[in-house]
């Protein structure tokens, strides 16, 4: 019906949309009684704004929460079709990038299988980050076409437009005795929603993800174009068009910090519009609007809510400052997910003022109101002025903004939410210790185990019951088979067939042979100096020179893989990955290492690979320099699907050694308050590690006459230049560590009995980390929905 075709005649793609409407279809009635129950019952609502949502697929997921994803297997064999093959179809939604958006996306599905009304608040990129391509080892940037056979998932809300305003000037004007602030000569484009379903599990809730588009106000300008000012005929249209184009646009020169704010600002303006305007289709009193919705901010990139929130409440609500006040510091909370200062946004004024000039009023004189409430509290003290004001140095300082305008203000794992209060930002928590908490992240297991790992969840199922996959504690149940030698040996066997289908994967797309029976160590996370991928590729250089001066030694075979994209305008970090390339280049073309040890760069790393990853993996490097990282959720992911953490004593990593004990993990590094106190001393001198007689040998083999041949020149003198007189992220200080304790690893593979043991251990301590418990840790403190 829908393609006018027979099913033998249909493409692969036509039967993957057929199936993924027919699903809808499901899905829809229950979409409409949901929300029928939430305005009936006048429920609170959370709009969960983000600049990302990493969803990955969403066909199997819809098909396994609707509780029909085995009918409509059998279904589609009796017809000879296979469904994991109609699921290879669908494209990854381009719609985040790292572990901020897939916690996003984690968030929504805890939220609709909890019921809690709750929508997600977002941008519908056309294009994503991007598509990762890797050419001679090089990463290389192509547009991501996800939407190029449509999205069958998705219906657009064309009733629900607004209009969202950029640039102009302010103008004041007289009503009934009261100023009136009115924006003019602005450029303007129309926000219209797209709405996604995010299907509970088994409960009949549908919530949504809101993702607006951008379309120009007037497409097409005819008396331009006849004049013969073709560019200025279509000016409105190209404005539309490149807001909503990619994810994170290179920042590193004006026109791209310029397109991010305005992206920013898009998409949140937009949500707070129609919140507002859907509150008072049911409630006529909007200074209670508080009661009913609450905006929680997904880091600082949508925090101009605070300000966008006060300019409708005050422009065109006619409410006096304070209250406009109120209501806003009732309504915002805001999630801290990093220390790192380039996610800590800082708009340069003279940009913020002129895209936004309303808003920066605005801004001015919540800066001006917050600086009084600082003197008052700490008379004379200009160094806390220093240090909180929302407006410093040039500079809006949008994390500022955020802990100013909103009751709650939490960290994502304790050990970053103690660096928060203790060192960041210090001086907040002092002032306003009330709204400061923490909410140790989590993942989904219906994503990730569920739909990931369906042997091992068919595992669990059959020894505990299915109670898990809504209440992931359940899988404690699980401690009284970490002896049994039966459940080991079938737990291997899961883990060796999760390890075929990788190595099938491996062998499609990269063209290696990687060996199903050797340990599989794996890194996949976004690539950043922090994280340290430098590190584990040193490691392996080490790995491959002991072997050829020892060729004769007995190791267990060893799979290095790693799955990352670097941001376009990050150049050390896309030297990194060509660095990785050479050596996965050099090491699997020598005969003589004999397949002892394997390196494998996944291209485009995103969420459906990531799942053959998290089933197949052995060891979980979680890395980072420790205070870096947040909390993480890839350690999460490994551990629930039966890998090992090898790591720093960094965000939830603290939390995973905690629960499962310090001989089922495996620890190394200086600890977040030794590199704080480097830092602050400023006494790491990366030189003095370096001329130790077992590094420098290895830093220096990255420029040889062996890898010169497999990589470039002045890129591999590059990286070498930075890790001896540089090494901000510490690398060499930990590199010794790292090597011992990965040889205790490898050591410790060879007893598989005892190896199962740990792993086993770990999955029955992962409870903790679903997002399930996150999202009620979230309501019980925070929203009260």
């Amino acid at each position: 019906m829908l393609f006018r075709r027979k099913l033998e005649e249909a493409t692969p793609q036509q039967i993957y949309q057929a199936v993924a409407y027919s699903v809808k279809d499901d899905i829809i009635d229950n979409w409409i009684e949901t929300h029928k129950a939430y305005e009936k019952q006048d429920k609170k609502m959370v709009y969960y704004m983000s600049m990302e949502f990493l969803m990955g697929r969403a066909l199997g997921n819809n098909m396994i929460n609707l509780l029909c994803y085995d009918d409509v297997r059998e279904t589609l064999e009796e017809l000879g079709l296979d469904l994991n093959l109609i699921e290879d179809q669908e494209p990854d939604a381009a719609l985040g990038n790292g572990g901020l958006g897939r916690l996003a996306a984690c968030f929504l599905d805890s939220l609709a299988t909890l019921g809690y009304p709750a929508y997600g608040c977002g941008i519908r990129y056309r294009y994503g980050m991007f598509k990762q391509k890797i050419e001679n080892g090089y990463q290389v940037e192509v547009p991501d076409n996800w939407l190029k056979y449509g999205n069958p998932f998705e219906i657009k809300r064309d009733e629900y437009a607004v209009e969202v305003k950029f640039g102009g000037y302010v103008d004041v004007e007289m009503h009934n005795g009261r100023q009136k602030f009115v924006q003019k000569g602005y450029q303007s484009v129309r926000a219209v929603p797209y709405d996604m379903p995010i299907v509970g599990y088994g409960n009949h809730i549908v919530n949504t993800l809101r993702i607006w588009d951008a379309e120009a106000i007037n497409n097409f300008n005819l008396d331009s174009f006849d004049k013969g000012e073709y560019q200025k005929a279509v000016e409105q249209e190209n404005l539309a068009r490149t807001i909503c184009e990619v994810l994170y646009p290179n920042d590193n020169h004006m026109a791209g910090k310029e397109l991010r704010l305005k992206q920013q600002y898009f998409f949140i303006s937009a949500s707070v519009q129609r919140a507002i305007a859907k509150y008072k289709e049911t409630h006529d009193d909007i200074r209670k609007f508080h009661e009913k919705v609450t905006f929680q901010l997904n880091d600082t990139h949508p925090t101009v809510a605070v300000a966008e929130l006060m300019r409708i409440l005050v422009d065109e609500e006619g409410l006096e400052w304070d209250e406009a006040w109120e209501i806003t510091r009732k309504t915002c909370a805001y999630t801290n997910h990093t220390i790192m200062a380039e996610a800590l946004e800082k708009w340069p004024i003279e940009l913020f003022s002129r895209l936004l000039p309303r808003v920066y009023q605005i801004v001015e004189e919540i800066n001006r109101r917050f600086v009084i409430e600082i003197q008052n509290k700490y008379p004379g003290d200009q160094e806390k002025i220093r240090k909180m004001a929302i407006l410093y140095d040039g500079q809006v300082r949008m994390a500022h903004l955020a802990i100013a305008g909103s009751y709650s203000v939490n960290g994502v794992a304790r050990l970053h939410t103690d660096i928060l209060k203790k060192r960041e930002l210090k001086d907040f928590y002092e002032m306003m210790p009330e709204k400061f908490n923490n909410k140790t992240n989590g993942i989904t297991q219906r994503r990730f185990l569920l739909h990931g790992n369906p042997l091992l969840a068919s595992w669990v199922t059959d020894k505990i019951g299915d109670d898990w996959i809504t209440n992931l504690d359940h899988l404690k149940h699980l401690k009284v088979y970490v002896d049994d030698e039966k459940c080991q040996q079938e737990f291997m066997n899961i883990k060796y067939q999760n390890k075929v289908r990788l190595a099938k994967y491996i062998k499609e797309h990269n063209g290696i042979d990687v060996d199903p029976r050797s340990i599989f160590d794996c890194q996949v996370k976004r690539l950043h100096e922090y994280k340290r991928q430098l590190m584990n590729i040193l490691h392996v250089m080490y790995l491959y020179n002991e072997i050829k001066a020892h060729p004769d030694m007995d190791i267990v075979p060893r799979t290095f893989i790693f799955g990352a994209k670097a941001a376009a305008g990050y150049y050390t970090a896309k030297l990194t990955i060509k660095l990785i390339n050479a050596v996965a280049d050099k090491i699997n073309n020598d005969p003589s290492i004999n397949g002892k040890i394997k390196v494998v760069f996944i291209e485009d790393y995103r969420v459906s690979n990531a799942e053959l990853i998290f089933a197949a993996a052995d060891v979980s490097e979680q890395i980072s320099t420790a205070s870096k990282e947040a909390s993480g959720t890839g350690n999460m992911k490994f551990m629930l699907n039966g890998a090992l953490t090898l790591g720093t004593e960094d965000g939830a990593n603290v939390e995973i050694h905690q629960l499962v004990g310090d001989e089922n993990i495996y620890i190394f590094g200086e600890s977040s308050e030794q590199v704080i106190e480097h830092y602050k001393n400023a006494d790491y001198v990366s030189k003095n590690y370096y001329e130790k007689e077992n590094i420098k040998p290895l830093v220096d083999f990255i420029v040889s006459d062996e890898m010169l041949k497999v990589g470039d020149k002045t890129n591999l003198e590059r990286l070498h230049n930075e890790l001896i007189n540089k090494d901000w992220f510490m690398t060499l200080l930990d590199l010794e560590d790292y090597i011992k304790t990965k040889d205790k690893v490898f050591e410790d593979f060879k007893d598989r009995d005892a190896w199962n043991k740990k792993v086993l251990i770990n999955i029955s301590k992962a409870g903790f980390f679903s997002s399930d418990r996150t999202i009620a840790q979230y309501n019980e403190d925070i929203w009260h929905l």
